[in-house]
């Protein structure tokens, strides 16, 4: 069973810095796509960043401050946030896709306020 987990969320104060890690339990060699979503309270859940096929994506609202990157010897996926802002509070979720399924991690609160 692949499991995927996050850790590096937190809580911070606005226009500061995090960065997330999603460590896999096997080789993300062959994960494609690998991204990251986030789900605030009474929200849906979005798409923050993904990368398919070498190629990054991210929603608008973030573009510019987050970064996503993967480490395939480490098989972790990173997203470096930075100028963070009070919106950008959620439950982050990082997700992949194998030939056997999707898969997604528990999730990583990140609380963003003074």
């Amino acid at each position: 069973q692949v499991q995927l987990v996050e850790s590096g969320g937190g809580l911070v104060q606005p226009g500061g810095s995090l960065r997330l890690s999603c460590a896999a339990s096997t080789s993300i060699f062959s994960f494609n796509p690998m991204g990251w979503y986030r789900q605030a309270p009474g929200k849906e859940r979005e798409l923050v960043a993904n990368i398919i096929r070498g190629f990054t994506n991210y929603a608008d609202s973030v573009k510019g401050r987050f970064t996503i990157s993967r480490d395939n010897a480490k098989n972790t996926l990173y997203l470096q946030m930075i100028s963070l802002k009070p919106e950008d509070t959620a439950v982050y979720y990082c997700n992949g896709r194998i030939s056997s399924g999707l898969y997604w991690g528990q999730g990583t609160q990140v609380t963003v306020s003074s």
